[in-house]
């Protein structure tokens, strides 16, 4: 896998985009600090952008099979470095509206890159090694997020907002300078070419879904650490706040980001141990403890401990999940099905999200983590019983097959 070019485009690429989107993130927060008191609202700023994901999704989906994987990479790519412009426009005239341009853009070309991203990858490696590389991208992604919320903390301090946002824009045209070296064979999916222009995208989907049971519960067992993602950075302004701290903030992304490493780089010798469902059920149990835990969010070891214990949680549990995805649905099918799921985690997170800034604003941050921590794992145990009821499980063949 480490002689595979392409394989190190992708993870390079990824690097340097992360880092370009983590500068970003850290300036939408320090923008929205300075011009917007609510949480909600601050929530309703966010799930703007997320709209336009969700809209274009059966598009993004039908486009990714019918077309070249890589093209569609590349334009995004270009699509996303183009967004960072409306935001200059927004912090020069001090405009939220502008800023929610700006998320609009960047969802959108969001919603085509990474679907085709998740096609794209099993098309340049082994089958066998699908589970390393995801376990591997994702800990790319994770490293470029510790260090562009470090580099962005310290580059608030020494130059403006809108240098940041300039080095964002330098990152994305490197992510696309990356893509354009991609090689992709692509002959390997002969029926892409075929998918209905008349399609409405997702439909051909849904069946698809519904045969394989193993796809279906695991896509249903990824809605419950969006339960936790979706609030991620209103929960981190508010521990800050809670504490009166802003170094708290930097210290929950790193601690959060090296556990996630930590459970992406082991989870290949924990699949070759336990079985798939043992996986999702016992770490996403571990997310719900993991809420809970922020009751105590006012003493800065507990709230740190809490995100360890959910980064290594969600480290294991979603190059598993993706895994599954990418190996037991068709090939054909794969631009229509991650788009469907991107669209999915889209607006699960933005429900979340605004869920989120309702309830810290009605009920605190305290009461709302124990609500969502019980809920958390009030569905985990009800989706065991329901697998052990309808016998959904992964034979132990099958298992051995995803893990070697």
């Amino acid at each position: 896998m480490w002689k595979n070019r392409n394989v190190w485009i992708i993870l390079t690429g990824e690097f340097v985009a992360g880092l370009g989107l983590w500068l970003g993130i850290i300036g939408n927060l320090e923008f929205m600090q300075e011009k917007v008191p609510s949480d909600f609202v601050k929530a309703l700023i966010l799930a703007g952008g997320l709209l336009a994901g969700v809209a274009i999704g059966p598009l993004a989906g039908r486009l990714t099979d019918q077309g070249s994987k890589k093209k569609i990479m590349l334009i995004s790519s270009v699509v996303r470095a183009l967004s960072v412009l409306f935001m200059f426009v927004a912090i020069e005239t001090g405009s939220v509206l502008w800023m929610v341009v700006f998320l609009v853009f960047l969802q959108g070309s969001a919603a085509f890159y990474f679907p085709a991203l998740q096609a794209a990858i099993p098309l340049i490696v082994k089958e066998r090694e699908l589970l390393a590389l995801n376990g591997i991208h994702m800990n790319v992604s994770t490293l470029s997020r510790v260090i562009g919320t470090a580099i962005a903390g310290i580059l608030l301090t020494l130059i403006s907002l809108r240098d940041v946002y300039a080095l964002s824009l330098v990152a994305y045209l490197l992510l696309a300078v990356a893509t354009w070296f991609l090689k992709i064979d692509e002959t390997a999916v002969p029926s892409a070419k075929k998918v209905d222009k008349s399609s409405g995208g997702f439909k051909d989907v849904f069946p698809i879904i519904k045969s394989i049971p193993v796809i279906f519960m695991t896509l249903v067992m990824t809605l419950i650490p969006l339960l936790f993602i979706g609030g991620f950075n209103l929960l981190v302004i508010n521990i800050s706040e809670l504490q009166d701290s802003t170094a708290i903030k930097g210290w929950i992304y790193t601690a959060e980001g090296i556990a996630f490493m930590a459970g992406a780089f082991v989870i290949k010798r924990i699949g070759e141990k336990f079985s798939v469902f043992s996986i999702l059920f016992t770490f996403s149990f571990l997310i719900g403890v993991a809420q809970l835990m922020l009751y105590f969010a006012d003493i800065p070891a507990v709230s740190i401990a809490a995100f360890v214990l959910f980064g290594f949680s969600v480290g294991c549990f979603f190059p598993t999940a993706v895994t599954i995805f990418q190996t037991r649905m068709p090939k054909d099918y794969h631009g229509r099905f991650f788009s469907f799921r991107n669209m999915l985690d889209r607006i699960v997170f933005q429900v979340v999200l605004l869920v989120t800034g309702f309830f810290l604003d009605l009920i605190g941050l305290q009461l709302m983590v124990v609500l969502f921590g019980i809920s958390s794992i009030l569905m985990t145990g009800a989706f065991l019983v329901y697998t052990r009821k309808h016998e959904l499980h992964i034979e132990k063949e099958e298992a051995e097959r995803l893990s070697s």
